[in-house]
């Protein structure tokens, strides 16, 4: 893969997480079950991938098994609250929702690891709170779409708490290896409870599930292991920052959800603390299904 072709399979990427919430809003399911379908299908294509590489899913070293447990049940709540939020909030107000985490991260490392951050940090954090603020339609919950958005706040959270606990298990074990045993967790855990559930989907709901376990989730991982080869980790964290653009204008084009002028510039106001310029702290490599990098925005496991 050359230079060139690097950053378009960084720009696919984007689309991929993007269409993410679009799929989620066309499966006629719950937010559970789309969630242990993508897990599944997810992690049945992470180890073809592996075995196409000549290599083999290997245990987990002692060392690296509980944050890895950890990281799969913060993986499952991190998706079951976004589609939540999908569903209750509709895709933009879910998409900018989860884009408030790199705050959660900021605020989260500097309480768990006393990491101190940069003033330049902290002015992300104004800028998302002020996003949020703005994008919310009110601040009473019993409202759907209030709703949603807390959902995606919740997912925000969630990712947050999950690329922190990557942190340990990321350097023990290989990325790719690393998302498929996420993914397994995250299957084993939802599943078993959605049994009767899974009997009533269509055959377009299970086609629309494998799309997102295996070309929004596993794909877009290995696409962005091999381009960071070839392209800055700062170029590909901004790139990967468009998710939220990808996934509203899906949403306007296919499903008529046209956000608000003032969820635009809360929106604006979200997407420029996430690409803030400022001095960033190098994130260790986190791999989840989006894979590793080393970004001030880190998002291994992107929607």
């Amino acid at each position: 893969m050359n230079s060139r072709q690097a950053r378009l399979a960084i720009h696919l990427t984007a689309v991929l997480f993007g269409l993410s919430g679009i799929l989620g809003e066309l499966i006629r399911a719950g937010a559970a079950l789309i969630t242990g379908g993508r897990a599944l299908f997810a992690a049945a294509a992470l180890l073809w991938f592996i075995r196409r590489a000549g290599r083999r899913l290997r245990r987990p070293p002692r060392a690296a098994r509980a944050p890895l447990l950890a990281a799969g049940v913060l993986l499952a709540l991190h998706w079951t609250s976004f589609f939540t939020a999908v569903k209750m909030g509709g895709v933009a107000v879910a998409t900018l929702g989860f884009a408030s985490f790199p705050a959660f991260t900021t605020v989260l490392e500097g309480l768990l690891f006393r990491e101190r951050a940069h003033r330049a940090e902290w002015m992300a954090v104004a800028l998302v709170s002020a996003g949020l603020a703005l994008v919310a339609p009110s601040f009473d919950l019993r409202d759907q779409a209030a709703a949603g958005l807390a959902w995606g706040v919740l997912s925000g959270l969630s990712f947050a708490l999950f690329a922190l606990a990557n942190r340990k298990a990321v350097s023990l074990v290989p990325g790719r290896e690393l998302a498929c045993w996420e993914n397994l967790i995250v299957a084993l855990l939802i599943l078993p409870g959605c049994v009767p559930e899974s009997g009533s989907l269509r055959a377009l709901d299970w086609l629309w599930l494998v799309l997102l376990g295996v070309f929004c989730t596993a794909l877009p991982h290995t696409l962005l292991v091999s381009s960071l080869a070839r392209v800055k980790a700062r170029t590909a964290g901004i790139v990967i920052a468009l998710e939220p653009v990808y996934a509203i204008a899906f949403a306007a084009i296919l499903f008529a959800q046209y956000p608000s002028a003032r969820a635009l510039a809360g929106g604006a106001l979200i997407l420029a603390a996430v690409a803030w310029p400022g001095p960033r702290r190098a994130a260790p490599d986190s791999a989840g299904p989006a894979g590793p990098r080393r970004t001030g925005r880190d998002t291994s496991a992107a929607d």
